[in-house]
């Protein structure tokens, strides 16, 4: 990844059941239709990605699950291929086939914008005080009056995430005795802790990535 990516975000705010967050509906969606340096939905090989995977999947329903799928399967988790690379932009992870849980996520936001589906990016801090905190990138999408967080990161064995409107089917439940959270907001770019982060990373197998999220 070449560059520094100028990014700002807006929020939606959350509410909170024993098994799910449930974003609210933002006053506002269009921040979370626009394209931006790194959610590219009007980058040229981002666009003829959605049009063809919508020229398949005409209903929104089925075109937000083929994103998802696409982007799950055919784009490869760096830790998981071991593939050194730093992509975020959705332009950068298309190109190179490879990125971190924020890079997949950032790649199916700006194909659903494409074809006018709002999305947003969700976090998680998975872990422990022990170990330590990394946190974890997902998606939201608006669907039939709702947000739904979906993660795209790739399945391997003991993850296995699906695309899902009903209960969320993600790579990891949140342990809260363990310390681990859901972060409560929805932003409409990239939180800039991932941002500074990779921006300023050469590899990424050996960066060390953000262990939390500062308050918004």
């Amino acid at each position: 990844m070449t560059g520094t990516h100028a990014v700002t975000a807006s929020a939606a705010s959350c509410s909170y059941d024993e098994d799910m967050v449930t974003f609210l509906e933002p006053d506002d969606l269009a921040p979370f239709l626009a394209s931006d340096a790194l959610i590219q939905s009007d980058d040229i090989t981002v666009t003829t990605l959605a049009r063809e995977l919508r020229s398949q999947h005409p209903s929104d329903t089925a075109f937000a699950r083929a994103s998802f799928e696409w982007v799950r399967d055919r784009i490869g988790h760096s830790y998981d291929v071991q593939d050194p690379r730093v992509t975020l932009s959705a332009s950068e992870v298309l190109g190179e086939g490879v990125g971190l849980c924020y890079a997949k996520s950032v790649l199916l936001a700006a194909l659903l914008r494409a074809e006018g589906i709002p999305a947003g990016l969700s976090y998680q801090r998975l872990g422990d005080a022990t170990d330590g905190f990394v946190v974890h990138g997902l998606v939201a999408i608006w669907l039939d009056g709702a947000w739904h967080r979906q993660d795209p990161r790739g399945n391997r064995p003991g993850l296995d995430a699906q695309f899902s409107l009903g209960d969320e089917l993600l790579a990891y439940r949140i342990d809260q005795s363990r310390g681990e959270r859901d972060y409560p907001e929805l932003y409409s770019a990239a939180a800039p802790e991932v941002v500074a982060t990779l921006s300023a990373a050469t590899n990424v197998l050996t960066t060390p990535l953000p262990a939390d999220l500062g308050a918004r």
